[in-house]
């Protein structure tokens, strides 16, 4: 079908007769008639009769009418979803997420930027660094956010947005608590950690390995931060992890730091990206919320 006379026979209907629709569209009141009755032609149907100097629709006129202005309003929808999707205002996307920013950083992030975007979609999934990494190169999520050591990946691009503090902590009651051990001592202690594949778990290890030091005894495994923070609390075992998840329970009492000589490590909290690739507009605006966040964590930390 010729959509440009089905588009000039809808602005005759729309705009109430030539000389307007013409007007409108720009175009020359002769070329629309002229235009109009070709495809009337073309179809093998009358679509306008005459009554004096006014056009009047037939009845397969105003069938047809009914056929053009459903679509042409669901052309509109097309345009403006487009044009939603390509300004960010729309859009679907997947996130992925390591333990330790999915459970203390993206939830606050993620209301942000919806208050702002409530007509995008985010499908967020949380796992280890291994799977992280993998569901990002695998196309399975857009964005993935990672908090542990500023280790590399091959194809990922790292924006990194703050650092944070690696603490040993126990029990309050515990003979280590806010004493200052040796990491021999710390390390003969269980721990309660989470599963093999968390970079805080690797870490632990590597700073054994590094001191030439036995890996420590994981004497609890979980697969949750929470589930392993609550054993302690109840008064078993040990922990390394983020300062972000204990600090609270450290100020209120509720766990204890011990300070390891010689020990100084931190967490890198980062945005990472399939090295190489532009961002949905969406995925860029959620991105441009969390460096805004992070940028006033780190001030009022500073502060």
């Amino acid at each position: 079908m010729n959509l440009h006379g089905l588009r000039l026979f809808h602005a005759i209907v729309r705009y109430g007769g030539v000389t307007r629709a013409a007007e409108e569209l720009n175009i020359s009141q002769p070329a629309v008639s002229a235009q109009v009755k070709k495809f009337e032609r073309e179809l093998g149907i009358r679509l306008f009769v005459s009554e004096g100097r006014r056009l009047v629709l037939t009845d397969a006129g105003a069938q047809l009418k009914g056929y053009a202005e459903r679509l042409f309003m669901l052309e509109q929808d097309v345009e403006n979803f487009v044009k939603d999707m390509r300004e960010g205002k729309k859009g679907l996307i997947r996130l992925t997420a390591t333990y330790l920013p999915s459970n203390f950083l993206l939830p606050g992030w993620i209301a942000k930027f919806k208050q702002m975007h409530e007509d995008v979609e985010l499908v967020v999934s949380t796992t280890n660094t291994r799977m992280a990494f993998d569901q990002l190169l695998r196309y399975e999520a857009e964005i993935a956010i990672y908090g542990g050591s500023g280790i590399t990946h091959h194809g990922v691009h790292w924006d990194e947005l703050f650092e944070d503090e690696m603490w040993f902590v126990v029990h309050p009651d515990h003979p280590y608590a806010q004493r200052e051990v040796d990491l021999a001592d710390m390390v003969a202690e269980p721990f309660i950690m989470r599963e093999e594949g968390s970079v805080t778990r690797d870490r632990l290890v590597s700073l054994c390995t590094t001191n030439n030091l036995a890996s420590p005894r994981i004497a609890l495994q979980f697969n949750g931060l929470n589930e392993t923070i609550s054993a302690v609390k109840a008064g078993y075992g040990a922990n390394f992890i983020s300062s972000l998840v204990v600090k609270e329970d450290v100020r209120e009492g509720r766990l204890a730091r011990v300070f390891v000589r010689g020990v100084h490590l931190k967490n890198t909290i980062a945005v990472c990206t399939r090295a190489g690739e532009v961002l949905s507009p969406a995925a860029q605006h959620l991105v441009q919320c969390i460096r805004q966040e992070a940028s006033q964590r780190n001030e009022a930390q500073s502060g």
